[in-house]
This record gives C-alpha cells, sequence and structure tokens, in this order.
C-alpha cells in the first residue's frame, strides 16, 4: 500500500537577522533600498554588501531624503518601496516623509536600526536613544513591530509588506536592534510575495450604485490617489455616464487631462452646485462635503478601501469598501441595464473649461510657466508639485496625460519635499522625464541632495521660483497684517554658482519663453539642471483654491 505524498517542509537556511530582512524585501519585488548607514545598522549594511546585484542602496546626504526618496518612488510606481536609517534622531529626521506617506497613501517600508535589545526603555543614554521609538513609529505607519530574532526578522518584513498591500495602502516599518541584525539561526523564509488580504466586493450596494448613477440626470466623479490604478474604469464610467470627472492633487491623470469631461475643481465647483449624484472614488472629497454644501437631492456614492473613511465627514447615500478597479468593474457591468441614454455633453463641457480658463487667467506668470513645462515635458513625464506659487496654480491648470505623472504631498503639504521626491521618483523610472517645480524656501532645506542626484545618476529637471521669500506667508503678512513682515524674506545663495559648486546644469530664464528652451536643453543634455526663475510677488491663488457654498442650504 503506497504511503500518501507528504508536502514539502519549507527549508531552513542558516542566516542573520539581517540576511533574513533582506532576503524578504527582495523576494517582494523591492529593488532600491535609500538609505543613510550607521553604527545600529552595521550588520545590516554589511548584509547588504552581499546582496547588491539584487537590492541596490541609494544612500543620501540627509536622513530626511532616504524616507523621501522611497515615497516618491512609490507614489510614482504604485509599488512598495523601502528605506533604512539609524533610530532615535535618524529616524526622527524621516518622520516629516513618514507622515506624508501616510497622508497619500503611499506603501513605503521604514527599516529603522534600535539600540542594545536588552537597554531599550531604559533611558540609560545610549547613542540614539529616545523614549518609545516604536510607539512613535506606530503612530506614523499603518502597521510596525520589533525584530526580535533572525525568524522574526523575515516574518516581520513578510507581514509590513501584506499590510501595505491590503486595503487602503500606507507606511509599515520594522525596526531591529543593534545586537540582532547579526544574530544568525535557522530561517524559514517567506515561499512567496506577501499577498494582499481578500476584499469582497458587496454586490448588493453594487447593485444600488448602477442604479442609482444609472438614473442620475447630472452625475459627477470625484477621482483621489485610490483611483490612481483604475483608469481605465474611470474612463469608461465617465464615458457612458457623460460625467464630468474632477480631480485637484492625488487623483490628477486618472482621467487624460485632455478629455472634455475632465474638469478642474475651480469648473467642479458650479457642477457641484447642479450635481444630483456624486461618485466619489478614492477621495476624502474633504473639500466639497466641508465648503460647497449639501442638501437632501445630493445623492453621494463612495468607494474607498478603508471602510472608516466611508462616512467620516457625511453618511453616503451608498457607501463600498474595496479596490477601486474591481468595484468599477462590477458597477459597469451592472450600469447597461439601469444607463439611460445619454447626449454628448461635449459642447457644454467646452463652456464649462472656457469659464474655468477665464476665472484663473489672472494667474500670469504662473500659468505661462506651467505652460511652458506642459509643452515640453513628455506625456508620460512625472510632474513634481511642491508648496510653491507654481505648484499651487498646477493643481487647477496643469493638463496631466496619465496616471501617477502628477505627485503631489496631499493634505500635509510638506514644504521641501519636492527634490528628494522627485529623485525617488526617477530612480524608480529612470526612462522617464522628471521635473520638480520649486521655490527658492522650499528647494534649500534639501539642497544637499544634489550631490546625491549627481553621484547615483539620477537626472532630473529642477525649476527653482526665485522670490526671495517664503512667499506664501510673506503675502498673508502683507496682506492680513497690514503688511507686517516678519521671518518671511530670505538670503540665498547664488543658484547658478550654487549648481556649478555641486556639478549640475545650471540656466537661468527670466521669461517663459526662455524657460522653455531651458528644459528643452535639460531633458535633452540628460544630466540635473537647475533652472532658476527670478520673480518678484505672483498673483494669489487661494481663492480659486478654496471656493466657498456652492449648494443653497434647504430646510
Amino acid at each position: 500500500m503506497k504511503r500518501p505524498k507528504q508536502a514539502a517542509q519549507p527549508a531552513t537556511q542558516r542566516l542573520t537577522a539581517a540576511e533574513a530582512a533582506i532576503s524578504t524585501m527582495i523576494a517582494n519585488g523591492v529593488d532600491t533600498l535609500y538609505c543613510l548607514p550607521g553604527v545600529q545598522n552595521d550588520h545590516f549594511f554589511d548584509a547588504l554588501h552581499g546582496a547588491q546585484d539584487k537590492l541596490r542602496p541609494i544612500h543620501t546626504r540627509h536622513e530626511q531624503a532616504t524616507a523621501y526618496m522611497a515615497l516618491g518612488a512609490a507614489m510614482a510606481t504604485g509599488k512598495p518601496q523601502a528605506f533604512s536609517v539609524v533610530p532615535g534622531p535618524g529616524f526622527l529626521n524621516t518622520t516629516a516623509a513618514l507622515s506624508t506617506a501616510y497622508a497619500c497613501n503611499a506603501p513605503v517600508l521604514a527599516v529603522v536600526g534600535q539600540i542594545q535589545s536588552n537597554t531599550i526603555g531604559q533611558n540609560l543614554g545610549q547613542l540614539h536613544e529616545i523614549p518609545d521609538q516604536l510607539a512613535i513609529m506606530r503612530g506614523l505607519t499603518k502597521w510596525s513591530d520589533r525584530v526580535r530574532s533572525p525568524q522574526e526578522a523575515a516574518t516581520l518584513t513578510q507581514e509590513a509588506f501584506r499590510h501595505m498591500r491590503s486595503g487602503r495602502p500606507r507606511p509599515a516599518g520594522i525596526e531591529c536592534p543593534i545586537d540582532i541584525w547579526g544574530r544568525r539561526a535557522d530561517v524559514v523564509l517567506p515561499a512567496a510575495p506577501a499577498v494582499a488580504d481578500a476584499q469582497p466586493v458587496d454586490t448588493d450596494a453594487v447593485q444600488a450604485a448602477a442604479k442609482l448613477l444609472g438614473a442620475a440626470k447630472r452625475p459627477l466623479i470625484f477621482v483621489g490617489s485610490g483611483a490612481q490604478g483604475a483608469s481605465a474604469e474611470v474612463t469608461e464610467l465617465a464615458h457612458q455616464l457623460q460625467a464630468p470627472v474632477v480631480s485637484q492633487k492625488m487623483g490628477r491623470g486618472v482621467l487624460d487631462g485632455r478629455d472634455p469631461l475632465s474638469v478642474s475643481t475651480v469648473e467642479a465647483h458650479g457642477l457641484w452646485a447642479e450635481a444630483d449624484v456624486v461618485l466619489a472614488v478614492g477621495t476624502r472629497l474633504l473639500i466639497p462635503l466641508q465648503a460647497w454644501g449639501l442638501d437632501a437631492d445630493l445623492k453621494i456614492i463612495r468607494i474607498d478601501a478603508d471602510p472608516d473613511e466611508l462616512e467620516r465627514i457625511a453618511k453616503p447615500a451608498i457607501g463600498i469598501v474595496g479596490d477601486a478597479a474591481p468595484v468599477l468593474r462590477a458597477i459597469l457591468a451592472d450600469l447597461g441595464q439601469h444607463n439611460a441614454k445619454r447626449p454628448s455633453r461635449a459642447a457644454e463641457m467646452a463652456e464649462v473649461h472656457a469659464k474655468g480658463n477665464a476665472a484663473i487667467a489672472r494667474l500670469e506668470p504662473q500659468l505661462s510657466y506651467l505652460a511652458a513645462i506642459r509643452d515640453e515635458l513628455p506625456e508620460d513625464g512625472i510632474f513634481v508639485d511642491e508648496l510653491t506659487q507654481l505648484g499651487y496654480a498646477a493643481r487647477i491648470s496643469f493638463p496631466t496625460y496619465q496616471p501617477r505623472t502628477y505627485i503631489s504631498p496631499g493634505y500635509q503639504g510638506t514644504l521641501g519635499w519636492g527634490l528628494s521626491t522627485a529623485l525617488g521618483v526617477k530612480a524608480a523610472c529612470p526612462d522617464r522625464a522628471v521635473v520638480s517645480v520649486t521655490g527658492d524656501g522650499g528647494f534649500m532645506f534639501q539642497v544637499q541632495e544634489l550631490a546625491t542626484s549627481v553621484q547615483h545618476n539620477l537626472p532630473i529637471v529642477i525649476v527653482l521660483v526665485n522670490d526671495g521669500a517664503y512667499g506664501n506667508v510673506r503675502r498673508i503678512q502683507a496682506t492680513s497684517y497690514g503688511n507686517r513682515l516678519i521671518a518671511s524674506d530670505l538670503q540665498n545663495p547664488d543658484f547658478m554658482k550654487l549648481a556649478d559648486a555641486f556639478g549640475v546644469q545650471g540656466i537661468r530664464a527670466k521669461t517663459a519663453d526662455a524657460l522653455r528652451k531651458a528644459l528643452r536643453k535639460g531633458f535633452a543634455s540628460n544630466v540635473t539642471t537647475l533652472i532658476e526663475i527670478p520673480a518678484g510677488v505672483m498673483p494669489d491663488p487661494w481663492s480659486l483654491l478654496r471656493q466657498g457654498r456652492a449648494r443653497p442650504r434647504k430646510g
């Protein structure tokens, strides 16, 4: 009698904790580690030295840049990325980027060192010791834990990837004490990459949504970062419903900006007043829900991977938990039997766009500079937004043609993130043009990373608007506080000499036409190029970005 075949047991390997963590990252598709080494991670970097053929280290000049680069790579690809730093001040230097990853739903893995395991929490004054580092990390990530053994290094790293891939994508973290990284033991590595938890679609809610959308007279679609993987589905649904699609920052490019149904928030404000059904896909819908007004005649349908998001501000008529693409495919499958015959809204949209263009026409010279960037940036080129005058105007005027080609810090509004984030975008997308739009204030937060750009051959184009001030702050002081200016003017270096000192190409462009030529030269030269635009005070965009009530209050 034949004995039943036994399943093969997973093979064990004699590995250090560092080797186990690195092997698990590689197995989960990570091929680049943004990093800055230090004594608590010496064993980790020694293991990384032996894995460089599979996991490329890109080291920076400041810990903050490691996390911003991982963030940029994650936002440009939609795939998990990783950074590594020492504990204490090293980790704390990354927390602005971690909070931005959390805000922007970006799957970023923090791999952080820790002091000797038997001294954690004792407040002995160990090098780089801080109170409860893990608690801080957990407050800025979706999931984090501490590695206590080589086997846990593999298991917990795998668990981090499962969390990043499941539901709402957000950062995760592991910390490992200095005495654990080099510890060796028998380890069973994961047999395959971590798989996202299943998220079944509520078919009843889908059918109800299809019925409500099919009967809508004036449907409107809002998209955020959660819709970036559902471009085809959003486009098909918009065309079937003849529904305008609205995005501001995180949803740019989900619908091609050249599509007549693509509208800015300036244009959407008036459409909100007349809409009867709004579909919100992977977006907080914060500004419309809080500022534009709700009444009984407006029905909201929300699709979100995070169940806590659906009723955060107002309870929708229909809420569906799930990944945008499969949910929208299910709605499309049911829509045919409910959808009314709809004439094209092309002529109406042409009028909407004309009014929108007239409303923003006063934003000069921003619009001319942005038009030059759009004309010279290839269709698949990637625009990295920043807290600066061009960035604010771009939210309502810069056409974006493809998903994940407009990179924004979202609601976190992280000044100074632009340069390092753009470098991460370029590292993850080496064959695509990348432009970082920044101001003189934010640029100087990360200026040292020009050296990283040169050392690691990450050629980006930086458009730096130099107005000699924290321009937004200065304008508010001038207009709202009787021109009592304080701590807002800046003493800048000669940016062309600075570019030369770092070994990057420097070009000064005083007009939009000069910017166009400089961009062309920068993209063609394939070396990092710093384009400085000397500027004065620019028109205030905020009345356009923060519009008030659109729907009347009804009893």
